[in-house]
């Protein structure tokens, strides 16, 4: 009876070896094939979204001065996401900024031609459209940036010095930044992130843990040219807002005052803080209300009359200023100017109209 149980003990303990020998053997494989749940979140995201993302080429026709003959010329490269089934492709303006023609390579690596739609330089956005076959197009699934905070987890995909449908992950840094933007005016409210973006990931989308588009990385601070950790993104809810009205209008339709206004260089030489009233036409309603532009001593000097301080009480320091306070009012909202002339203040209530 001993013997019988000697033998099932070492029956037992060598096919324990065994088992213990192929678990050794599998064990780096099987480890490696764990993920974790940021992980698994991230490959899914990248898996829905990354055929919403294009590469844009801009091409400048250059003609030779002696056969002025035209050669097509790459200006420069940069993302792009698919913004709906008719074909339109979202990205920054800088990308394809005095471009002449534009190519654009779709997520199955087939290159299309496509026409600019139209554009907005002080938002830094810009809307394509792709020619030919749009059918089987995946659009992004757009989010909201009203509701992000900082800490949460972001993810870039673009085509960084051209490899393409590069993914890095980050998190939202900071809200509400303040960027000066190629059109000359500072595009606020902009979302600062570490995700690494690099030189050709300009017009990709930013996106949260839901696949779903926050914003467009536009731009980076570093001093050699490459992801220094500080990103910036124009937010989703700045874009939804553009977006429609450059398909439909081929422009953005702006609230305005109905008035000329001086640059802010020349105010600035003069020392002026606020904005010069530079014409007002006799029509308009600020005519009636009041407002003066500039006009010409008798010894042909100009001079300054109305200068705008403040609008509904909210200070206005430079045209920068005025020109994004008007992005929170619609065409018909009325407001009240603070206007000072020869160093006394008054109230002016206007009826914002359409700028084209």
């Amino acid at each position: 009876m001993k013997k019988i149980i000697l033998q099932l003990s070492r029956r037992h303990l060598n096919f324990l070896l065994i088992f213990l020998s192929l678990s050794l053997i599998a064990a780096p494989s099987f480890l490696l094939a764990q993920l974790t749940e940021d992980e698994k979140n991230t490959i899914e995201v990248v898996k829905k979204t990354q055929n919403s993302v294009v590469y844009i080429t801009n091409i400048k026709l250059v003609r030779d001065f002696f056969t002025w003959t035209e050669e097509a010329v790459p200006r420069g490269t940069g993302s792009g996401f698919i913004w709906d089934e008719k074909g339109h492709i979202i990205t920054n303006y800088h990308v394809i900024e005095d471009g002449d023609l534009f190519n654009v390579t779709l997520p199955n690596q087939e290159e299309r031609q496509a026409k600019l739609v139209g554009k907005e330089p002080n938002k830094d956005i810009a809307v394509l459209k792709i020619a030919g076959n749009v059918k089987g197009l995946q659009p992004v699934k757009i989010g909201s940036s009203s509701n992000l905070q900082v800490g949460q987890k972001v993810i870039a995909i673009g085509n960084p010095f051209g490899f393409d449908h590069t993914v890095t992950t980050g998190i939202v840094s900071a809200l509400g930044r303040s960027m000066p933007g190629v059109g000359g005016v500072t595009i606020r409210d902009m979302i600062q992130t570490d995700a690494a973006i690099n030189p050709g990931n300009s017009g990709g989308p930013l996106l949260n843990s839901a696949g779903e588009l926050i914003g467009m990385n536009t731009m980076i601070i570093s001093r050699s040219g490459t992801s220094s950790g500080v990103g910036f993104a124009i937010p989703v809810d700045t874009i939804k807002k553009i977006v429609p009205q450059i398909i439909k209008y081929g422009r953005v339709i702006r609230p305005g005052l109905g008035i000329s206004l001086l640059s802010d260089r020349y105010a600035a030489q003069l020392g002026i803080e606020g904005v010069v009233v530079y014409e007002v036409p006799p029509d308009s309603e600020a005519y009636q209300k009041g407002l003066r532009g500039l006009t010409r001593s008798r010894l042909g000097r100009l001079v300054i009359q109305d200068i705008i301080k403040e609008i509904d009480g909210k200070k206005v320091r430079s045209y920068d200023d005025l020109y994004n306070l008007l992005d929170n009012y619609n065409i018909g909202d009325k407001v009240t100017l603070t206007v000072e002339r020869n160093g006394k203040t008054r109230k002016v209530e206007l009826t914002l109209v359409r700028i084209d």
